[in-house]
């Protein structure tokens, strides 16, 4: 109970530290932001854009680690990790396919191009969908955490593929770091840092808020094994 109860406050704290950087993120996009010259208001949705994309990136490195860490100690705690912050990842790979889309319309006249980095984020979308749908379909639950770890570990190689497909690839796609830095106004670089750092809040909130739930649905799992076994007995 005192554990459940620490758990709380500390996702509280992470809620509430979320809540107050996401208003000052949504102030700083909106009104402390410049308008772009060129592209006018919609280029507004780039620090949602960049910002979740980021996160989604780092969602699917922590996968990685814990995907690599379940393999070597067996330890149910970062199977959980792995699970969860796929889940996450997911949701803000979503955001990003969502938000790219509406913000090139109006540029690029279509809301949709082959382009390389587009490409390599669906496919990056479609194999976290199947990592999750893999933890959902198999049946033992060791073999299903096994075989989903191997599957994280794996699929991670996609995540410096859209990160570098810019750079290897003929592109329109914008360029935001190059090698001197951001290629941004000052004010800009403030408010995408600060977008950022509110969707990191974000995804830790969540995080400790969904890994819970797992440890939960785990100990009813036990708890309904204790039964069945006192039934026989």
């Amino acid at each position: 109970m005192e554990t459940f109860d620490k758990d709380n406050r500390y996702s509280n704290i992470l809620g509430w530290l979320a809540f107050l950087v996401t208003s000052v993120a949504l102030y700083m996009v909106f009104e402390y932001a410049p308008t772009e010259r060129v592209m006018g208001h919609i280029q507004r949705l780039f620090y949602f854009h960049v910002a979740a994309a980021w996160i989604a990136f780092f969602a699917f490195f922590v996968v990685f680690v814990g995907s690599i860490i379940y393999l070597k100690k067996r330890s149910t705690f970062w199977d959980n990790i792995a699970l969860a912050s796929a889940e996450i990842g997911v949701a803000f790979t979503t955001i990003v396919l969502i938000t790219g889309p509406i913000w090139a319309r109006p540029i690029w006249n279509a809301w949709w191009t082959w382009d390389p980095r587009l490409t390599t984020t669906l496919i990056l979308w479609f194999i976290y969908i199947a990592y999750i749908i893999l933890r959902a379909s198999a049946d033992e639950s060791e073999k299903k955490a096994r075989f989903a770890a191997i599957f994280g570990i794996v699929g991670f190689v996609d995540v410096p593929i859209v990160f570098m497909s810019i750079r290897w690839w003929r592109t329109i796609h914008p360029q935001v770091i190059e090698g001197g830095g951001m290629n941004l106004a000052p004010t800009m670089v403030q408010t995408l840092l600060v977008s950022i750092a509110a969707f990191t809040f974000i995804y830790f909130y969540l995080l400790l808020r969904r890994v819970k739930v797992e440890v939960l649905k785990n100990q009813v799992k036990e708890m309904k094994e204790e039964l069945r076994k006192l039934q026989y007995n």
